[in-house]
């Protein structure tokens, strides 16, 4: 018998939604809900930005793989940021409990989301366009993701009830 994951862990591009969804994906599924990124804040007592600008986005990427792989929940929602693809030790580690759900969103609706891009603490090189992120992550979604969900124009709700329907057709 496969082993049950219990965790549902939401990855994608800032400004796809992870972390409104992942609540209310939590609450309907009766889950706990964690957000790395505030984990993060919490653990340094800084903004994601004041780590890139004091320390640099590698750093930011290394405090977020410390991050996930110290992770240890069971029975949750994980919103990650952004860049936790960049680790594929977090992402094993993240995969072992959990389903890896990607969510799905274009180009042309991040940029309309993500009207901050370059002070929202971003594990970015400092020229980095949202369209060349989007381009440098996006195979790496679609390589860890067990589930992609397309957002293309659903409410928060709607892509919680495209998970659900998903994960029902995986036995999660």
């Amino acid at each position: 018998m496969d082993h049950v994951r219990s965790n549902i862990v939401l990855i994608g591009m800032p400004g796809s939604g992870k972390s409104m969804v992942g609540v209310i994906l939590a609450k309907l599924k009766s889950l706990g809900f964690v957000d790395t990124d505030v984990r993060i804040q919490a653990s340094q007592g800084q903004s994601l930005q004041d780590i890139v600008d004091t320390a640099g986005y590698m750093a930011l990427r290394e405090i977020e793989k410390k991050e996930l792989l110290n992770l240890s929940v069971q029975n949750h929602v994980i919103a990650t940021g952004g860049s936790a693809v960049y680790s594929p030790s977090a992402m094993k580690h993240l995969k072992s409990d959990g389903i890896i759900v990607f969510l799905n969103v274009d180009l042309p609706t991040l940029e309309s989301r993500v009207c901050d891009f370059d002070n929202r603490g971003l594990a970015k090189r400092p020229d980095q366009s949202i369209a060349d992120l989007f381009d440098e992550r996006f195979s790496l979604y679609m390589k860890h993701a067990d589930v992609t969900i397309d957002c293309l124009d659903a409410t928060p709700e709607k892509v919680c009830e495209k998970i659900i329907k998903a994960l029902k057709r995986k036995d999660f």
